[in-house]
């Protein structure tokens, strides 16, 4: 399953936004622009979709509560709305599921979240609609969702399990190497602090496997990187990612995961969040800590691992970075995020962006030097 396009009011910093998206699908904007806002709004359709731990309510709380997730610039219009349309297979034009969620706050006691719309179309056909009569009886039905309800969501349960298969990943190096900073995973591991838990939760085939693929890449990527291994310590039972340099001695040395460089632990967990999972990956700024030769090779490194799967897989990945976009071909795959006086504004390449594009400049030149902030050479004026 794909998401095909993401309609939106009141989010964060936009107003609103209507866009299309492909399966590959990369974010560029200035800093605080909104591109790990737009990135949220798939992760609260999961927690939205989460039978355990999740639904309407914790999705909003998640996102620091009705206050902070509305945006300042919606003025009297006071809810929001998102709206998303899925499509079975790649290549579908025609949306085969539609999922809108609209809601606001009650505006007074707890100010619970209420429910103001909430839509399920398949194939066109409208399976459901709310408020309905029973909301109308009784209003605290409205503070919860069908899809987060398995009673409720029985006709649109696939739609359902596509949203709560979600992953993010923007892995911070010291959180993995120094879990007590924080001192607990946590819920979703937004963070990849808790990458080696994922590990030992996978089954000792499939690990093994998705390891010799990290440990092939690895060895083309890191110099003197010789062998990666999953050990599990014999004192305190817990497990740990080794991996061997080889130097003056013949056996080279082994060094754990708190010995790594950040973008050895980076690229270990970009290549783990490729091969686990089905529904839509976000990439946050991949290419943090990686050097340049490695971050040109990341979308041909997203698809080689995607297509090797059986079933069809999402990514979208934000980036500031000029070797990444470098590589990108194609003008539909590229968002631009522009910051404005009434909220952020998300677009497409324009007709003469895409002229310049098919006509052999890649988005990096065309496109990244307008997420630039126009007095930026003024900087050094400090």
């Amino acid at each position: 399953m794909l998401f095909t396009r993401l309609k939106f009011k009141n989010w964060r910093n936009f107003r609103e936004a209507d866009i299309s998206l492909s399966n590959r699908t990369f974010l560029i904007g200035a800093n605080a622009s909104g591109k790990s806002n737009l990135m949220e709004i798939f992760r609260f359709l999961r927690t939205l979709a989460q039978t355990q731990g999740g639904g309407l309510q914790q999705a909003v709380q998640n996102c620091g509560g009705l206050s902070k997730l509305r945006s300042l610039h919606a003025k009297k219009d006071t809810e929001v709305r998102i709206e998303v349309d899925v499509v079975e297979a790649k290549g579908e034009t025609a949306p085969t599921w539609r999922y809108v969620i609209a809601f606001k706050g009650e505006g007074k006691g707890q100010n619970r979240i209420f429910l103001t719309e909430e839509r399920v179309e398949h194939c066109g056909k409208i399976l459901l609609v709310r408020p309905d009569t029973a909301d109308r009886i009784d209003k605290d039905r409205l503070t919860q969702t069908h899809l987060e309800q398995i009673n409720n969501n029985v006709a649109f349960r696939q739609l359902a399990e596509y949203f709560a298969d979600t992953t993010y990943l923007h892995l911070v190096p010291q959180l993995l190497k120094h879990p007590e900073i924080s001192g607990r995973t946590p819920e979703s591991d937004p963070f990849g602090q808790g990458l080696l838990q994922q590990l030992a939760r996978t089954s000792k085939k499939t690990r093994e496997a998705r390891l010799r693929r990290i440990n092939d890449t690895l060895q083309k990527a890191v110099p003197l990187f010789s062998g990666l291994r999953f050990e599990q310590d014999a004192v305190t039972g817990q497990w740990h990612l080794e991996a061997n340099f080889r130097h003056w001695r013949a056996q080279g040395a082994w060094q754990r995961e708190d010995q790594f460089s950040d973008g050895t632990l980076r690229l270990i967990g970009l290549l783990w969040a490729l091969q686990e999972g089905d529904g839509l990956l976000l990439l946050e700024e991949p290419e943090l800590s990686l050097n340049d030769g490695i971050v040109t090779n990341i979308p041909l490194l997203i698809d080689r691992i995607l297509r090797a799967r059986k079933t069809e897989r999402q990514v979208l990945v934000s980036t500031h970075s000029e070797a990444l976009l470098g590589q990108v071909s194609d003008a539909s795959q590229v968002l631009l995020i522009e910051p404005g006086d009434n909220g952020s504004r998300v677009r497409g390449s324009s007709a003469e962006e895409t002229r310049d594009i098919e006509a052999g400049l890649s988005p990096a030149e065309v496109l990244l030097p307008k997420t630039r902030p126009s007095a930026l050479a003024q900087l050094g004026l400090f």
